[in-house]
């Protein structure tokens, strides 16, 4: 498998922000009284591929109104990335951050500081996972979905769910499965992120693990393709795929709630493949 990383492009103001909220004061202490201030407890959320932070808000708003979930409790704080968020809710800046379930459990089982922020109300809310490609792209989005199809129907993918999303081992990473080569076969570049291990998974080594090797090397030996992987950062993932750095987006979102925007992940001149997998919204918080 042929692994190559995108150089990350960070704004220095961002991380600065992220690392320094706690000089001059605990973080708890600095959660504490921005709740003292507004009485909303500072939630942490990455940032959708396209929906402004404004837009989000309002999106919110109407989905409190109509699904009865009372988000109206929430200050969101929105992220670039699953590693920003965390560097968030360990300096203060945040109380909870909002993950998918399979994400929460996976960072809890391998990871003493955090706990699950229970909320019953959020179970309404879930997302569709789905490959992005270019709009043009039409034959590799049908290749796509037919392998998809081909492993819903045989029980394939429920299987590699559940070997490398929902049965992961406490502790233990999910091994890293070899992508098959084929001699002559076109390439396709796949963009994967690391926010949503153990979904999406870069190990500390910088190499990708788990679900996503394991799909994308079923999906390299059914449809006779050579599959490159590539990292992006999760909010470069639209423009790496409009520039051809890479042909494929790991995973955007669809949401299920009908009152979100259907395309609130997808960016114009993208189009979505069918759904592998489906999660619902969960909270994370700090032990105290």
């Amino acid at each position: 498998m042929t692994f190559k990383k995108i150089a990350k492009v960070l704004l220095s103001c961002v991380m600065a922000g992220a690392l320094f909220t706690g000089c001059g004061e605990q973080p708890a202490q600095k959660a504490d009284d921005a709740n003292k201030t507004d009485g909303k407890i500072q939630l942490g959320m990455i940032t959708h591929l396209n929906a402004t932070e404004q837009r989000m808000d309002e999106i919110l708003a109407t989905i409190e109104e109509s699904e009865n979930v009372p988000l109206a409790k929430y200050k969101v704080k929105y992220y670039d990335s699953l590693k920003l968020m965390q560097m968030g809710i360990e300096s203060g800046s945040v109380d909870q951050i909002s993950l998918y379930t399979g994400v929460a459990n996976y960072l809890v089982a391998n990871n003493d500081k955090y706990e699950i922020a229970s909320d019953a109300s959020l179970k309404t809310l879930a997302d569709n996972f789905c490959f992005a490609v270019r709009k043009e792209d039409t034959a590799l989005k049908a290749d796509l979905d037919k392998v998809i199809e081909e492993m819903k129907t045989d029980g394939s993918l429920d299987k590699m769910v559940n070997d490398y999303v929902t049965n992961v081992d406490k502790g233990q990473d999910p091994p890293k499965v070899e992508i098959p080569k084929t001699e002559g076969a076109q390439t396709i570049k796949v963009g994967v992120t690391g926010d949503l291990p153990p979904l999406d998974l870069i190990l500390a080594d910088n190499s990708p693990a788990g679900f996503n090797t394991a799909l994308l090397a079923e999906i390299a030996k059914r449809s006779g393709k050579n599959i490159e992987v590539v990292q992006i950062e999760s909010g470069a993932r639209a423009a790496a795929l409009s520039s051809k750095q890479i042909d494929v987006i790991f995973w955007v979102v669809v949401p299920t709630v009908d009152k979100f925007p259907a395309d609130i992940d997808k960016p114009e001149g993208v189009e979505l493949s069918t759904p592998y997998f489906k999660d619902n919204v969960e909270h994370l918080k700090l032990k105290k």
